[in-house]
């Protein structure tokens, strides 16, 4: 390369990849008034992300505080709801915290993403759409810029948000190749709906939203959960699984989310929907214990990319504006100095290590292998028994209710044996004191 189309195509930071992340890291560094370019593979921020979780306003505000007055929000959340799921029951137990409503909201990724573009872009950030990134320059083992299929593009620091299955990453060495038990693969539609009718179906008023998620019933014996949005006009509803589940059973994620939306807990609140969309995409699963090396001499990985979601709570879109906003504001610094070097990249790990996303992804470090090894007593076994413990309950029918329950301890033991009932018990304990400690 000659050092006049060094110079020509030189800039201080780029940004692979406009998701939560990416975006977050860019108006950071824009706000910081240094020149930053913001490179998307799609043909509009949002056109190929999908996501089945909601938006955490603690996130959205540091990033743009003033969100809510124009930011194409859905609804509030102010119903959760987690439901335990059997072939023809379910439990539902429901929360709702009527001082903090406005805790978090959901989005249509395709809406959210272009907007927080857009107003990246009033703030100085310049963007690339339909740019594909086929890989890193490196010089002297140092990343020093970006090879398009356009050309070459040089910077100070690139900072890597081109998501889950990051080929960036991959080829920094960074990262290995995700192995199936550490992903899940996630499906959803998107139901249209009348606001009216999704207010009557969910029991909600104005423009308040519900999240429910689900477990057990057609995903039975697998890890995984389904889930369900609402949006103004429409609902979202889908499933994660585990893909080693997938692959070693055989099982075509489309089919359970057929059965899963047939199940007659979940039918009455998408019936007489039209169906908008269809998506899959894949989720970070791995946790703590798989978080790469988040940096490298000119280059730090953020977001799904660096494998930023805490399943355990569904949150993933928060990890990765805040992940973000830390690269940016370790990249003002490292420009500020004229270091691009790991000793001074380090910074992002550390403001990574004191904030709530590597403590909580630490509580949490166990909890998914925990519950993958006992998936069918978790996730399948006691959902079932408590559906049938409240279907003895609350039913009147002449029968001694003493017999009943009796009859049920009997059979809880019998189909499920003094050892396995020990194995869930050293697992529980082990889940409670992994947090803990």
């Amino acid at each position: 390369m000659s050092e006049e189309i060094s110079e020509k195509n030189k800039i201080d930071v780029i940004v692979v990849g406009a998701g939560p992340a990416g975006v977050s890291a860019a108006i950071t560094i824009a706000r910081g008034g240094k020149k930053v370019v913001l490179v998307e593979r799609g043909s509009f921020a949002g056109s190929k992300n999908m996501y089945g979780g909601v938006i955490y306003s603690h996130a959205a505000k540091e990033i743009f505080p003033n969100f809510e007055d124009n930011a194409p929000i859905e609804r509030f959340v102010a119903s959760h709801n987690y439901v335990l799921l059997s072939e023809n029951s379910s439990t539902i137990i429901s929360y709702e915290n009527y001082e903090q409503e406005k805790n978090a909201f959901v989005a249509i990724r395709a809406k959210w993403d272009k907007w927080c573009v857009e107003e990246a872009m009033k703030e100085g950030v310049y963007y690339a759409p339909e740019t594909l990134v086929k890989e890193l320059i490196l010089k002297d083992g140092k990343v020093v810029g970006i090879t398009t299929d356009i050309e070459d593009y040089y910077a100070d620091i690139v900072i890597i948000a081109d998501g889950v299955n990051s080929l960036l990453a991959k080829q920094l060495r960074l990262r290995e190749n995700i192995k199936p038990k550490n992903v899940a693969l996630g499906v959803k539609e998107v139901i249209k709906l009348p606001a009216e009718i999704i207010n009557n179906r969910f029991g909600l008023t104005n423009e308040k939203g519900a999240a429910y998620e689900l477990v057990g019933g057609p995903l039975e014996g697998l890890f995984g959960l389904g889930f369900i949005y609402t949006n103004k006009d429409s609902v979202s509803i889908g499933l994660g699984v585990s893909l080693e589940d997938l692959k070693n059973k055989k099982i075509k994620p489309y089919e359970l989310l057929e059965k899963l939306k047939s199940h007659p807990a979940i039918a009455k609140f998408i019936e007489d929907g039209e169906l908008l969309e269809y998506s899959a995409h894949l989720i970070p699963e791995g946790g703590y214990n798989c978080i790469p090396k988040l940096y490298t001499d000119g280059a730090m990985i953020v977001g799904d990319a660096a494998m930023l979601v805490n399943n355990v709570h569904f949150e993933g879109t928060n990890f990765a504006m805040i992940s973000g906003k830390f690269a940016g504001e370790t990249a003002l610094e490292a420009l500020e100095n004229n270091d691009f070097s790991s000793n001074m990249l380090c910074l992002y790990k550390k403001k990574l290590t004191n904030s709530f996303i590597l403590k909580d992804l630490k509580t949490y470090k166990d909890v998914i292998s925990v519950l993958s090894s006992r998936t069918d007593s978790f996730l399948n076994y006691y959902p079932s028994k408590v559906n049938e413990f409240f279907g003895i309950f609350t039913t009147a029918d002449g029968q001694e209710k003493r017999a009943k329950f009796v009859k049920f301890t009997k059979d809880f033991f019998r189909k499920r044996s003094l050892a396995e009932l020990f194995k869930d018990a050293i697992a529980g304990i082990k889940l409670v004191f992994g947090i803990l400690k």
